[in-house]
């Protein structure tokens, strides 16, 4: 990360995340995305579009949740199981697992509460 304040809002955006407010962590990442280069930039970009993803989901839009979902899987399939404090593998999992069934559903269909991401210690 950039600056502490960049590290903050990162984590702002985790908590958001795991509140199920994607439209706010959305917001949050891309506050830290934009300083970000390289690497940092290319994952934040990747949590982004996880968060957008879910978001299509809960709203029925399974298109956009399934391009969105297949942008950030190609983005974050590149890290490190464990990442900037995160259990990655376990997401990335879990997001998968999800979206099979997301993707599956019949319209009308509830679907499983979304994935969470769980911190682990650096």
């Amino acid at each position: 990360m950039n600056s502490r304040a960049d590290e903050e809002r990162f984590e702002q955006g985790v908590e958001l995340f795991n509140a199920g407010r994607f439209f706010e962590c959305h917001e949050a990442w891309e506050d830290v995305w934009k300083s970000q280069s390289g690497e940092q930039k290319l994952f934040t970009q990747g949590m982004i579009q996880a968060a957008a993803a879910l978001l299509h989901a809960s709203r029925g839009n399974r298109s956009g949740a399934a391009s969105l979902y297949a942008k950030a899987r190609e983005k974050i399939e590149r890290f490190p199981d464990h990442y900037m404090g995160l259990a990655l593998g376990e997401f990335r999992t879990a997001m998968r697992e999800f979206f099979a069934i997301v993707l599956d559903a019949k319209r009308g269909e509830s679907i499983p509460r979304a994935p969470k991401l769980r911190r682990i210690r650096r």
